[in-house]
């Protein structure tokens, strides 16, 4: 009911928005108007930087598809707590959303990603060793909130750095790329945990906590890679 809620007053907002449309021309559809998308993100070396960044951090530092696990087996906080650890990260997304609704554009908009992704990393680490449920809280509580600061970064630019007539098909494949990954991140931490756990002989705890930790230090990794790769995102400036 408070999603319906949610939802029906986000499309009251929507529709109170008025802004000066002038229709284009439309394009026949080929397969050559459908890769447009594709060919201009592979084209722009800052948009395809972000958007490898983002989908390889949430491809290896996902631990949300685990969480049963730590609640039942490492934690001991049960179904109850299986639903705070759920909401923690969500919890942290809503904060960051207020913080950014009151400060000023990012001024350092490259730098900050890279930061926000890296702190993502270290904080699933640091929940991967936890076994105190307080502190695991509160590291996927960090989780959400510089990762929603990653979110605002990378939407922001590819809706500044696509022409008009790309924007619609640019974003598409980002929601595709990220949404893909969400998904294949769970099948990784799954499959991570299993080969390192009972497939090995050891317990599925054990497996779980090296799929998580060893996801934290992957996403340091792309952070890394992704820096010297491409310069340009870390010297990003004011995020308008």
């Amino acid at each position: 009911m408070l999603n319906a809620l949610a939802s029906l007053v986000f499309c009251v907002f929507i529709g109170m928005v008025r802004q000066q449309h002038t229709v284009a021309v439309k394009e026949p559809m080929t397969l050559q108007t459908l890769l447009t998308g594709f060919k201009f993100v592979y084209a722009s070396k800052m948009i395809l930087g972000i958007i490898t960044l983002d989908m390889f951090a949430v491809l290896l530092g996902g631990a949300t598809a685990l969480l049963p696990i730590y609640a039942k087996d490492i934690l001991g906080s049960g179904p109850g707590g299986l639903g705070l650890l759920r909401a923690a990260l969500p919890m942290g997304s809503l904060l960051c959303v207020f913080i950014l609704n009151h400060r000023p554009p990012l001024q350092k908009a490259g730098r900050a990603m890279l930061w926000a992704v890296a702190a993502f990393g270290v904080a699933t680490i640091a929940f991967g060793f936890s076994t105190w449920f307080w502190f695991s809280v509160l590291m996927l509580f960090m989780c959400g909130t510089v990762d929603n600061v990653s979110v605002v970064v990378r939407h922001t630019l590819v809706q500044m750095l696509t022409p008009d007539d790309k924007r619609g098909r640019v974003s598409a494949v980002n929601n595709l790329f990220i949404g893909t990954s969400n998904e294949l991140g769970g099948f990784e931490s799954g499959f991570v945990a299993q080969i390192f756990g009972p497939t090995m002989g050891n317990t599925i705890v054990t497996g779980a906590v090296i799929s998580v930790v060893s996801g934290g230090v992957g996403t340091l990794l792309v952070v890394l890679a992704v820096a010297w790769i491409w310069p340009e995102i870390r010297r990003y400036g004011k995020l308008a």
